[in-house]
């Protein structure tokens, strides 16, 4: 199969050339000149361009739980996450799963059930469906299974998060009720769970510890969610962990750049134009060589948005944008088939309109060679 005629990123510059794929393979045969035979997509007038790697994506949840207490089969939530991330580019994807001390949709239950669903459902996935165990750090019953499943390969990034309300500050009110709700708690039992976990707040960083050691021996890559200031990412780093994701403050951004850290950021902070809940501008991070990463986080269609929308505001050329959701990603997570487009590597390819660079969509997306998405049938002979 060929993709015809576009502008191929190759080399790290955008150049007219055919993308010819082994499909029985599922890889890149060659990038360069016209070649015949086989069938052919034509991609005239449109980008061809690496699959995105979204290694932070959560946004099923709203699949699995639309409205607070309104569950959907976790198998409908999953296959219907699939058609939204390939048509959006996503080709590979790490959804990440909240294991938490709370009970309900971020409880053990359901993490232990969405864990294996994605193992059951891998197969008819269309984008490579991997896993980002979001760890709340003070759920420390569940340390000796995180570490299990970290010595089975059954977790590919492991991140390390504290939504324990109130800890950082006074707590908020809305946000207590909205966790309350998700849990399926009355406001007063929430609280009181939250008062018997911070009294255990000594246990810890002993239990990061251990975990951080597991992921080591076994190859995980961790990040550190929310990092306050670079103090707390320098601790993580000691441990490990090289991944800040979505630091708090200018400062922890700039301490772990200048540590050699990827610094992960909200591609939807990208596309609003700020953070929606006031912390750091991802664009102005990016400007300032802050960023290597942008991640879906809640909302799969702002990577593809916020990609060309970087390049649009002449914040990086395109080539540096599109590597923020393609190379980086998947070096950062060990991922070395992918995330260019060069012969021998994974065949994951968008095929993408940027007419308006505002407003870039998806015509065409292949996973390993096999075409999962296309809006446009007439340019497929």
């Amino acid at each position: 199969m060929r993709v015809q005629g576009g502008q191929a990123l190759a080399g790290g510059q955008l150049v007219t050339a055919d993308v010819t794929i082994d499909e029985a393979c599922g890889v890149i045969d060659a990038v360069g000149a016209e070649s015949g035979g086989g069938r052919c997509l034509d991609a005239a007038g449109l980008y061809v361009l690496p699959g995105i790697v979204d290694i932070h994506a959560d946004a099923f949840e709203r699949q699995l739980m639309p409205r607070p207490g309104v569950g959907f089969p976790i198998d409908v939530a999953l296959l219907e996450s699939d058609r939204q991330a390939v048509s959006n580019g996503i080709t590979t994807m790490f959804h990440g799963i909240t294991y938490s001390w709370e009970p309900g949709l971020r409880g053990p239950e359901n993490a232990r059930a969405i864990l294996d669903a994605v193992e059951a459902l891998r197969p008819q996935l269309a984008a490579d469906t991997r896993l980002h165990l979001r760890h709340e750090s003070f759920n420390l019953d569940a340390e000796a299974e995180v570490a299990a499943w970290l010595a089975q390969g059954r977790i590919g990034l492991l991140g390390f998060n504290d939504h324990l309300p109130g800890r950082n500050g006074p707590p908020r009110a809305r946000k207590l009720a909205e966790m309350a709700d998700r849990a399926g708690l009355a406001a007063e039992d929430f609280v009181a769970l939250v008062e018997r976990l911070r009294a255990r707040a000594d246990e810890v960083p002993a239990s990061i510890n251990r975990l951080a050691a597991a992921a080591r021996e076994h190859a995980v890559p961790m990040l550190s969610h929310d990092d306050l200031n670079p103090g707390q990412r320098s601790w993580f780093r000691g441990l490990g962990c090289r991944l800040a994701e979505f630091p708090t403050t200018i400062e922890t951004a700039a301490e772990a750049s200048a540590a050699g850290d990827d610094v992960v950021l909200g591609a939807p902070n990208v596309v609003r134009g700020g953070s929606h809940i006031g912390w750091i501008n991802a664009a102005d991070m990016i400007g300032r060589g802050y960023g290597t990463i942008l991640a879906s986080d809640y909302y799969y269609p702002a990577l593809l948005l916020a990609a060309f929308r970087l390049a649009a505001d002449n914040v990086v050329p395109l080539d540096r944008a599109w590597a923020l959701v393609s190379e980086q990603p998947a070096k950062a997570a060990g991922l070395v088939d992918r995330g260019i487009i060069a012969s021998g590597r994974r065949a994951d390819i968008v095929v993408v309109d940027a007419s308006d660079m505002r407003r870039p969509h998806v015509v065409a997306a292949l996973s390993k060679g096999r075409l999962v998405h296309l809006t446009e049938a007439a340019r497929l002979h």
